[in-house]
């Protein structure tokens, strides 16, 4: 009879939703949008779009000053996503506004702002910097 209890308080706890049982999944939250600036991150590209053709399309908005796409090592083909450089941020707001969800080479196209690998460093202060106190 007490064998047939501790199962049922096993099953119990295995199907509960209470934090004695089973851990719950986690819930990721979505990385934070980057800030404003000239360089876009653009997904989902067709395999056959290139660097030009994506340089061509951001251009109608603004001086690019780079585009790339992102290719597969052994394949060559694009890998579905790249990045644009703008002189700018005001033309790169202007490159999202205008493309983003729009078709590129038959594929529907997402662009937003690219977040930057290295944070810009602010300045620092230095021993020197800081008087002395009397």
């Amino acid at each position: 009879m007490a064998a047939a209890a501790t199962a049922r308080q096993g099953f119990r706890r295995m199907f509960s939703t209470s934090g004695s049982g089973f851990a719950r999944p986690r819930t990721t939250l979505p990385p934070p949008k980057a800030d404003p600036n000239p360089s876009l991150f653009v997904s989902g590209l067709s395999k056959r779009t290139t660097s030009e053709g994506l340089k061509e399309a951001f251009q109608k908005f603004g001086r690019v000053m780079h585009a790339r796409v992102v290719t597969d090592r052994n394949s060559g083909y694009s890998r579905g996503f790249g990045f644009v450089r703008y002189e700018t941020v005001e033309e790169a707001a202007r490159g999202i506004e205008g493309l983003d969800g729009k078709f590129l080479d038959g594929w529907v196209i997402f662009a937003e702002y690219a977040r930057l690998k290295y944070p810009p460093q602010q300045e620092q202060e230095t021993a020197a910097d800081i008087p002395p106190q009397i």
